[in-house]
């Protein structure tokens, strides 16, 4: 983590995220480093569809045709958090935490964790196996450090 706040100090990179199933968690992790403000613009919990729609202005028909926890949603949260913040580097998480709220289409331990970073954006699918919340959250937050390690490289 501290060599993660290290380099985006050093390329002069500031970052935010939109958090959904990670409830900040991943906001929580970069504040607890010291040094975390030269580098840390924003962080929104964007837990309910309407906070998603309202907030993140993602399209309403996207999240009824495809759902909240979809490569559509989550491209969507990253794009509009990006005009939102003006950071060089954004991140929205949506997902199934569990215990329940998983089907068989999208089960519990379904993550999709968008990065945007100029104008190139990259949705990645995860699949946490096992049905325990926080584990599926931690596992989310580690995932995403290591995405925005490689995009701030």
């Amino acid at each position: 983590m501290k060599t993660l706040i290290k380099l985006l100090i050093k390329k002069r990179l500031k970052i935010s995220f939109a958090e959904s199933c990670t409830g900040g968690l991943l906001a929580s992790s970069i504040t607890s480093i010291s040094g975390a403000s030269k580098v840390f613009n924003l962080g929104l919990v964007t837990y309910s569809n309407q906070a998603k729609i309202k907030v993140l202005k993602v399209n309403r028909n996207i999240i009824k045709k495809y759902g909240a926890v979809s490569h559509e949603c989550c491209s969507a949260m990253v794009k509009n958090l990006s005009k939102i913040s003006k950071a060089s580097i954004n991140v929205s998480i949506t997902g199934i935490a569990g215990p329940k709220g998983g089907t068989k289409e999208k089960p519990v331990g379904l993550v999709y964790i968008g990065v945007k970073k100029g104008n190139k954006i990259q949705v990645n699918k995860c699949l946490f196996k096992g049905k325990n919340r926080s584990l599926i959250q931690k596992a989310t937050v580690r995932k995403a450090l290591n995405l925005i390690l490689r995009a701030a490289k």
